[in-house]
């Protein structure tokens, strides 16, 4: 049987979630305070813009967010009422989505401050000393074990 956690490990589990939650959350004040836009809104556009060109295939949306299909519906639905998006028929019966002139606009308010944020709330607080330690690991643990083999 495993044991649980000890005193230090836990310390150390609860750090790496606290460090994550404060940083997600100053990157998406940021976004939102200079643009309105949501950490999703802004996940959605900046993929839809960035890698499909302002239009994409709901379904690849959806697996490039790894959003289940009735999250990923909604979110759409609220932007299209915000008038960020539209989602248009395509080819093959496959439902396109399409960012607007706003939503362009806004992702193009909120791309530098998610910039000034991620600076100011990760990258400069890892600092030079030890900092390319610290992102090995971190790509360590981003990579899938069956993607390191």
């Amino acid at each position: 049987m495993t044991q649980p956690l000890d005193d230090a490990e836990m310390a150390r589990w609860i750090a790496w979630k606290q460090a994550n939650d404060a940083v997600l959350g100053a990157v998406a004040q940021e976004i939102h305070d200079a643009s309105g836009l949501s950490a999703p809104d802004f996940a959605v556009l900046s993929r839809v813009i960035e890698n499909g060109d302002g239009r994409m295939p709901q379904l690849d949306l959806g697996a490039m967010l790894d959003w289940k299909r009735a999250r990923l519906s909604r979110q759409l639905s609220r932007m299209a009422e915000r008038g960020l998006l539209r989602r248009e028929d395509g080819p093959g019966r496959r439902v396109l989505v399409v960012a607007t002139d706003e939503g362009r606009t806004a992702l193009s308010v909120a791309r530098p401050a998610h910039a000034r944020a991620v600076r100011r709330a990760l990258l400069a607080r890892t600092g030079p000393a030890g900092g390319d330690a610290f992102w090995q690991v971190v790509q360590d643990i981003a990579t899938p074990p069956e993607a390191a083999s």
